[in-house]
């Protein structure tokens, strides 16, 4: 008998490649990335947090409440009395009149209505724009400025102090439905001008602020930031009470906008936006790009420089605010004639009121760009492409690439969460990955989404979504509340998905 040879390694080496190639054959060759491009959609639709507001206003002598139904229906085409264009609208702004507390503390019973306006929005997916004052009343008179005269009806800085410190926790309790806080308080309207307390720097008398002025305004503000969530913005009216709050009351007017470094700290400077209540009203906006001196130095024009100020800043934080008067037209129109769209993209725009005043917003009407201010108030972010893995093993790394342009006047003002949600076609599982990104930063231009994430654990087909939710726990499933994005065919209205039109094959 022969003796049995050993089988040689070198021969499995050869059999085994060759029964892998033979394997190979056989295999399915893997489906490479596809890349998506979405079309844009020019729709006015409801958006959180941005747009043209719906205005209300309750007196704590007489109080009214918010309709739940009401302000639902906001979300739906309205056209108020008086314009001849229509919003939809997911803001309400809500003066609260102090008027019966101006030398008392509130009552039980009037913060349990505040508290109950706040519960309304909520029920009714809104959010609030919030501004406290104890009088909207302008008193005719011989006095140098004629169609107000003092005492305008204010309250004293004890009052204010008190207040604020009794309505902390209601708006600390209801911060998820405060779009943002206005300073308010002081002076006729909440608007820090016309006052009997706070220094009236008008020309019914000293025709500046003096150094006191300034500090017992910066009280007011730093009770209203310490009283509040630091995730909620306090607006102002005018830009050198943000610049002398936060370098002192000898500021210049040249002092520093806020950094993007700085705009994501929570500190009071990246807390603090801005409501102008005059928006293209006259050359310096009635006085909102103004110097108004201290106990050393003369009031003075400063429109340009606090106009550049006001720019720079207003890329971090909210921006809205009203038009009062249509004396500055052609300048307040739409271009070119005017510079509407300019103005509200130069200064970051997010909202502005529907209400008032008619006679300049229905012109944007007539001159053909309200559309457009429509769609671009705030944020506008619109799916340009994306490049989506179409097959993956189960937990491998899954690399995306999503291409967004924001097209609006602003970035989004409030933190929430941007995630990829994959749902399985077969059984309804979701999985959910959150994207390293913050929206707060997304101005207005190109931002890409590139990052790799994890396919599913279990096999089978599943569809890409992108969902931004409110990053409140409460709100996070409410589709009012969730953002969507500016492209025909991608909304999921029950779900407040955005769909990406792509499939993953999970093996």
């Amino acid at each position: 008998m022969l003796p049995i040879k050993p089988f040689k390694p070198a021969l499995l080496i050869i059999f085994g490649l060759l029964a892998a190639f033979r394997c190979s054959e056989n295999a399915p060759t893997p489906l490479p990335p596809e890349t998506i491009v979405y079309e844009e959609s020019f729709e006015d639709f409801p958006n959180p947090e941005r747009g043209f507001y719906h205005y209300s206003e309750t007196r704590a002598s007489s109080y009214s409440p918010l309709n739940a139904t009401t302000v639902a229906n906001y979300r739906s085409p309205r056209q108020v009395s008086g314009a001849n264009y229509q919003v939809v609208s997911t803001l309400v702004f809500r003066y609260f009149i102090l008027d019966s507390f101006k030398n008392s503390e509130l009552s039980a019973s009037f913060l349990s209505n505040v508290a109950q306006d706040f519960n309304t929005a909520r029920t009714a997916g809104a959010k609030i724009i919030v501004r406290f004052t104890y009088t909207v009343t302008a008193t005719a008179g011989s006095c140098a400025e004629g169609f107000i005269c003092p005492p305008y009806g204010d309250a004293s800085k004890a009052i204010v102090l008190q207040h604020i410190q009794q309505l902390a926790p209601v708006l600390t309790q209801h911060a998820d439905v405060i779009a943002c806080v206005q300073m308010g308080f002081i002076g006729t309207w909440g608007e820090q001008y016309y006052t009997d307390y706070f220094g009236d720097a008008s020309q019914n008398d000293q025709g500046k602020l003096l150094d006191a002025n300034w500090q017992d305004r910066f009280e007011v503000l730093k009770a209203l930031l310490d009283g509040t969530p630091k995730s909620m913005m306090v607006q102002v009216r005018y830009p050198q009470l943000k610049q002398r709050f936060i370098y002192g009351v000898t500021a210049p007017v040249t002092s520093a906008a806020l950094t993007e470094a700085e705009a994501l700290s929570g500190s009071d400077k990246a807390r603090i936006g801005f409501h102008n209540d005059c928006f293209l009203a006259s050359f310096d906006d009635f006085g909102t790009y103004e110097d108004y001196g201290n106990s050393t130095s003369p009031r003075t024009t400063a429109n340009f420089t606090l106009r550049s100020y006001f720019s720079a800043d207003s890329k971090y934080v909210v921006v809205g605010g009203e038009t009062c008067s249509d004396g500055y037209s052609p300048q307040n129109d739409c271009e070119p004639a005017g510079k509407a769209i300019k103005e509200m993209s130069d200064m970051h725009y997010t909202y502005l009121n529907t209400n008032y005043n008619n006679q300049v917003n229905n012109d944007w009407q007539t001159g053909g760009c309200m559309d457009e201010i429509k769609r671009r108030l705030g944020y506008r972010l619109v799916l340009r492409k994306a490049t989506l893995p179409s097959q993956a093993k189960t937990v491998a790394p899954l690399p995306v690439s999503i291409e967004i342009e924001n097209v609006g006047f602003a970035a989004p003002y409030t933190s929430r969460p941007v995630e990829l949600v994959l749902i399985n076609q077969t059984t309804g599982v979701v999985s959910k990955q959150t994207f390293t990104t913050e929206p707060r930063l997304w101005q207005p231009g190109s931002i890409v989404l590139t990052e790799t994430l994890v396919a599913p654990a279990n096999p089978g087909e599943w569809d890409y979504y992108l969902n931004l939710p409110d990053n409140n726990t409460a709100l996070a499933t409410r589709t009012e509340y969730s953002i969507r994005l500016g492209n025909e065919n991608v909304w999921q209205p029950t779900s407040g998905f955005n769909k990406l039109n792509h499939t993953l094959k999970v093996e």
